[in-house]
């Protein structure tokens, strides 16, 4: 039988943001490894089409859409949105409810293009 985590008493000590950051970035790197190059590039091209349209948007838009299916694992989304942000192609905007009937309204990213690529779409 499983149950949750029990921490007895309150864990002293502060956040390595390094350590975090280093961390965040091997896991990100291991689900990209895993990604099909033909969904990355799939996703990479979804995203690009929602940034342009300048109004806030989350990964299950892409799939509402149309635009991509659902990757092989959830995991894989982050990687994707990552590089479109180290790209300058969409910057974070906030957070809504997930439109997901899944996830029941859970706290979800979302995400607008940068002037950069609203800019290129008005040339």
């Amino acid at each position: 039988m499983t149950g949750q985590l029990q921490i007895p008493t309150p864990v002293q000590g502060v956040i390595n943001e390094v350590a975090a950051a280093a961390a965040k970035q091997r896991g990100m790197a291991k689900a990209d490894a895993a990604t099909p190059v033909d969904w990355a590039t799939a996703a990479d091209a979804a995203i690009l089409t929602l940034a342009r349209r300048g109004t806030p948007f989350q990964a299950s838009d892409c799939i509402r859409e149309g635009l991509v299916d659902e990757p092989p694992h959830y995991n894989m989304w982050g990687a994707r949105f990552g590089a479109a942000r180290a790209a300058g192609i969409i910057r974070p905007v906030g957070y809504a409810p997930s439109k997901r009937v899944t996830t029941r309204h859970s706290a979800c990213r979302e995400w607008i293009g940068t002037d950069a690529v609203l800019q290129e779409r008005a040339a």
